[in-house]
């Protein structure tokens, strides 16, 4: 079963307004002959690109929330502006290069399309895969390569704007001498340990004082009372019947999981002649590089050459003598796809055979699990139907396989059904008296609630939270005993007086930046050293014990240290680049002024009623 967040019945609304907004734009509709939202300039701006690049804003933005969001929400967001905008933006700079003639050739297309990971097969680009991969996607190759020719353009155009931005190196300077600047401290701790006198505990009218200035520590938070039915797969997982023949069929259909070949890790270098290929393997039999050494000669990394798993098959010309080899060793060179090749072996991983009886338990499962999904989905038309002529959550558990329930939730519940994230969507949102309705959980489970009730934050009567209150009361106090015992004793030192003539173990640190971190200090520690000067003396409130520090010394940075220097030379990078998507971001706009834009918002809405 699809995992959906819509009600079912939501595929019917679709189709209405997709209906409505299509109305006057023929009979072909977004699949037909609407393929533009409009133009800039000379270029079309198409619906697929739009599409594209909502879709990609929506993931994006449900990454970051951990779920996905609806339509509705995206548009709250912004999401459809500012993908309009992205796709317009584009084409504003696809204009401009065709009027000044930008363009790029067949060569650099091809270049480009053989970095393309999901183009590439065992022996690299294989245009097989590459016609798969664009058929998903409902491309064509001529489109796809059109589009590469107009962002290499844009490429190109980009960096004729903003090439030969000089970096600010004054501007670098100065961060640098702000950054890498240090200081030298000893500090130590003071805690209840330290204290000359006990803290008394709390009188009732401390309680109540404390109690009456604190109440958000005492106040349960707003709950919700939910009434909900649910059904997930692992419910009637073990009720599924699932036949002998059925797995067997599985089991041949994925019989490459189940008996595997032979294989190697390994990987390749290509050479552009035989002859440098013959020269490397010498030079390695020979003792004088690493295999290490001629990948790092090439300008490339392992990872830029490894193969991965591989059969005999796969290897080809080399595929005998690679898997004749040992662990470690390099074999070549050899033909391959991209020209002569060296191959390191990594490891060789041992033919898999799992039979037909011992595979039965996983499969059984996996089918069981399948129809058990399929089970709750054609159960659902029938539970919708009981709920549209009435039925209440009691109802559809005594009539259907749905289990009842009740729960307080609040956002910090995330127990039982409230694991799901479909859950706990609907539990914050539902409102009293609404109608229920059937949503999908993520492992194919459905669920159907309805609010009982909404409990306000409600402040914890005293005598229920007394306890709470005490304890409290007595951790401020003492704190602020120990924050008074640290001032006493930060009183008695000077810029020489050894930590330990006070009673106190000194932690000596130096060259501490403003980045450091300090193990045992609280958040803001490094904020206040450098608001200090050579020989002050500071107390610093660590929540549960004070920190007495002083500092040392001030050292400034040495301009001539290689890490120096490289931080200066990536901040004064960072900030021409800064300087230089202004002037980018500042182009744009004025040419995006001096373009003429036409968009047709109608066939915008009907695009935006897809995602609903």
């Amino acid at each position: 079963m699809a995992d959906k967040k819509k009600p079912r019945y939501g595929a019917w609304i679709i189709v209405g307004v997709l209906l409505l907004g299509l109305a006057g734009f023929g009979t072909g509709g977004l699949s037909g002959n609407i393929r533009n939202i409009g133009t800039v300039g000379d270029k079309d701006v198409t619906v697929a690109s739009y599409q594209r690049a909502l879709n990609e804003q929506i993931r994006g933005l449900s990454a970051q929330f951990g779920q996905q969001i609806s339509f509705q929400q995206a548009q709250a967001f912004g999401l459809d502006q500012m993908a309009l905008s992205q796709v317009v933006l584009l084409r504003t700079l696809d204009n401009e290069a065709s009027q000044l003639g930008i363009s790029v050739g067949d060569a650099r297309v091809f270049e480009r399309l053989r970095s393309i990971p999901s183009f590439q097969g065992a022996g690299g680009f294989n245009r097989e895969t590459y016609r798969l991969a664009l058929q998903q996607t409902g491309q064509s190759a001529a489109e796809f390569e059109a589009e590469i020719r107009e962002e290499t353009a844009r490429s190109l155009l980009q960096g004729a704007v903003v090439s030969g931005i000089p970096a600010p190196q004054a501007l670098a300077d100065t961060l640098v001498q702000y950054v890498s600047e240090t200081r030298s401290i000893t500090w130590a701790v003071v805690d209840g340990d330290d204290l000359t006198s006990p803290v008394p505990g709390a009188t009732p009218a401390a309680q109540q004082e404390y109690y009456d200035a604190n109440p958000d520590e005492f106040t349960l938070p707003e709950s919700r009372d939910i009434t909900y039915v649910w059904l997930t797969p692992n419910m009637i997982i073990d009720d599924m019947v699932v036949a002998d023949a059925a797995i067997e069929r599985l089991y041949n259909e994925r019989i490459a999981e189940f008996q595997q070949p032979e294989r190697r890790l390994v990987e390749r270098l290509v050479y552009l002649d035989q002859a440098r290929a013959e020269d490397a393997v010498a030079r390695i039999n020979a003792g004088e590089a690493t295999f290490e050494d001629l990948v790092a000669e090439r300008g490339l990394t392992l990872t830029d050459i490894d193969l991965g798993d591989v059969s005999q098959e796969d290897l080809r010309s080399a595929g005998e003598a690679v898997f004749a080899a040992d662990t470690g060793a390099v074999v070549g060179p050899y033909n391959s796809p991209l020209g002569p090749a060296v191959f390191r072996v990594n490891a060789v991983l041992a033919a898999q055979e799992i039979p037909l009886e011992e595979a039965t338990p996983e499969l059984r499962d996996e089918l069981a699990a399948d129809a058990a999904r399929q089970f709750i989905n054609d159960s659902a038309d029938s539970i919708i139907d009981l709920l549209a002529g009435g039925a209440t959550m009691a109802d559809l558990a005594e009539r259907t396989d749905m289990r009842l329930g009740t729960i307080n939730w609040t956002p910090e519940n995330t127990e039982g059904i409230a694991a799901y994230d479909a859950f706990r969507a609907e539990a914050a949102a539902v409102e009293s008296g609404q109608f229920p309705e059937i949503f999908d959980l993520a492992d194919g489970g459905i669920f159907a609630l309805t609010l009982d009730g909404i409990v306000p934050p409600t402040l914890q009567p005293l005598d229920e939270v007394r306890d709470a209150v005490s304890d409290a009361w007595e951790a401020q106090e003492r704190q602020a005993a120990v924050i008074a015992r640290a001032e006493e004793i930060s009183e008695e030192l000077l810029p020489l007086t050894g930590f330990e003539t006070l009673g106190l173990e000194p932690f000596v640190e130096e060259d501490l930046t403003r980045r450091a971190f300090v193990e045992g200090t609280p958040p803001g520690f490094n904020d206040a050293l450098f608001e200090m000067s050579i020989g002050d003396v500071r107390v610093i409130d660590a929540e549960d014990r004070a920190l007495i520090v002083r500092l040392d010394d001030i050292s400034a940075p040495d301009l001539a240290d290689e890490a120096v220097i490289a931080q200066r030379e990536a901040m004064a990078e960072n900030a021409r680049a800064g300087i230089a998507q202004d002037i980018f971001d500042a182009y744009a706009t004025a040419l995006q002024q001096s373009t003429e834009q036409s968009l047709n918002q109608q066939t915008i809405n009907a695009v935006n009623a897809q995602f609903q």
